[in-house]
């Protein structure tokens, strides 16, 4: 029995130290990945708001052009 319990303990520290090695590793993350990402956040979030506008007919998003009240931003 005692015997198991060794293993079992060797098995689990193993696992652990591999899966803290896999955790850790930053390999296949590069510059390339990284701007796809921003580029479809980006694409994504135009699409949204270009949605928005076609939904609503109005605006959605603050915006200078028009007078608005002051005194409720402020």
């Amino acid at each position: 029995m005692k015997n198991l319990f060794c293993k079992l303990k060797n098995q689990l520290g193993a696992a652990a130290v591999k899966n803290r090695s896999i955790l850790a590793s930053n390999a296949g993350e590069g510059y390339i990945d990284t701007a796809i990402k921003i580029l479809i956040a980006v694409v994504l979030g135009a699409l949204l708001l270009a949605g928005l506008y076609a939904l609503f007919g109005e605006t959605v998003l603050f915006s200078s052009w028009y007078k608005h009240d002051r005194k409720c931003y402020a």
